[in-house]
């Protein structure tokens, strides 16, 4: 068994994360896995939320949501539709981001309010748990 995963975070713009790192917990459409060193493969799609990653006592978080994640030979391979680091995010305005989501809930198709609603509470998350 190794110590360490080698995880990588990408969108189709960028690559944001290629790092040895010691545990991952990583949104799935069915809810949150957490990857440690020696986890059985699996290819899953990714839901909305936060990914979060430590190394040592060092912890950082994303926000992200949609894509896919295959994890094979203590590799976590994350291809998010749209990701974004938590130290990137300005918290003051996901909070307003959130705020304008939920008002305009009641207006929208129902579907693309919760998705709305969803991403900004990943975002405003992945802000407020700065390493």
């Amino acid at each position: 068994m190794a110590d360490a995963l080698h995880l990588e975070v990408a969108t189709p713009e960028s690559r944001l994360v290629d790092v040895d790192v010691d545990e991952v917990q990583v949104p799935g459409r069915s809810g949150y896995l957490g990857i440690l060193p020696g986890h059985a493969a699996l290819v899953g799609e990714l839901g909305t939320g936060c990914l979060s990653y430590a190394a040592g006592t060092r912890r950082w978080t994303l926000a992200v949501r949609g894509g896919f994640l295959e994890v094979r030979d203590d590799r976590v391979r994350v291809l998010a539709t749209v990701a974004e680091r938590g130290e990137d995010i300005d918290a003051a305005q996901a909070r307003a981001a959130l705020e304008r989501a939920r008002a305009a809930s009641g207006q929208a198709d129902p579907a693309a309010a919760i998705q709305a609603v969803e991403w900004a509470q990943a975002r405003l998350a992945a802000a407020s748990e700065r390493p």
